[in-house]
Parts: C-alpha cells; structure tokens; sequence
C-alpha cells in the first residue's frame, strides 16, 4: 500500500455523500490501520475570533486574521479541534507532517492567535475524516476521490471556495469532463 499521507483526496462529481460532496481533504495519517484527514474547503457558519471567544482565548483586540472561519474538518469527533499550521516548536500534542507543516490539538496553539506568538499561517478545523483499514482503498477503487500530492500554496493562500478546483487543475484535469458515472475498463 502507498501511503497518501500529505495528498489532498478530491471529491469527483458522482460523490454525492452530504458531508464530503465538493470537498478536499488534506491527509495527515494513512497507513494499515487507516487514515484521518481533515476537510479544508467546508467553512462552518463561525468565524475564528468567535470560536476563541467562546474558548476565553482570543485577545482582547479582534485582528483581522481572526476573522476566517473556522473549518468543518470531518465528521468524527466535531467538538474536538485541529489546527494545521506552519512548523513551530513549542506546542503539546503537535505533529509533524511534512516538512513545511505541522498539526496541533492542544489548545496552547490556540492562545496564540492573533497575537505575535502565533505560527505564521495556519487553518483551524472542528472535527476530522476517518477511514478503516481498507476502507480509503475501497473508496478509491470506486472512483470517488482523485488525489493529488499536497502543498501548503492551496493551504493557506487559496480561498476556501476555490480549493476544489485548484486541486483538481493540480492534475491537468478540466472538470466539466469528469463524468459522473463510474466504471472500470
């Protein structure tokens, strides 16, 4: 099994499943036991500033960075948070994924944004994707993700509303021509 740990899983057009539909999901694990990843183009209707707020962690002055919303980042697990963010020392509970990103779920990283402590970017997403053992292979071998390796560009500079096709033209792929039916030659 190849890993596709650090891919961005696209959603094709014929996946119609109402969570991940027109999604893009970064994966930060994959391996025998499965593979958790995070979704990182589905807004919730909360912007950062707001979720901090109801932490009692943002500062007292709103910057303008805290204005972005805070991500659906998968169904399992949606009171739990996961920040995915430029590498930084000094955090509990943080991963390294590549070597231009790191994830974090302690709230020590929280505390720091908005102010001149905080990784210079990072997303911050409720939630996560989970896949079984086999389960991201089947899902593949029924046509309902394309992958593509990752990069923090489509990350941390590309509008949430663009991601899904900035990912898919990562491929060279129009997607007005993906059919939306499926098959097997």
């Amino acid at each position: 099994m190849d890993s596709l740990q650090h891919h961005f899983l696209i959603a094709m057009p014929n996946l119609k499943d109402p969570f991940f539909g027109g999604s893009v999901t970064y994966v930060c694990e994959h391996n025998d036991e499965g593979a958790m990843g995070l979704v990182i183009n589905i807004p919730i209707d909360m912007p950062l500033y707001a979720l901090l707020d109801q932490l009692e962690m943002g500062p007292e002055d709103t910057p303008s960075e805290l204005d972005q919303p805070v991500l659906q980042g998968g169904p399992v697990a949606t009171d739990r948070g996961f920040v995915l963010h430029s590498p930084m020392a000094g955090f509990s509970s943080s991963q390294m994924l590549a070597d231009n990103l790191m994830i974090t779920t302690s709230p020590d990283v929280l505390e720091t944004l908005g102010t001149d402590m905080e990784p210079e970017h990072y997303l911050v997403a409720l939630g996560y994707a989970g896949w079984t053992p086999g389960q991201l292979e089947q899902e593949l071998s029924e046509n309902s993700w394309l992958t593509v390796p990752a990069d923090t560009a489509l990350l941390f500079d590309t509008p949430l509303s663009n991601r899904w096709h900035q990912a898919i033209g990562r491929l060279g792929v129009d997607p007005r021509h993906l059919s939306s039916q499926v098959g097997h030659a």
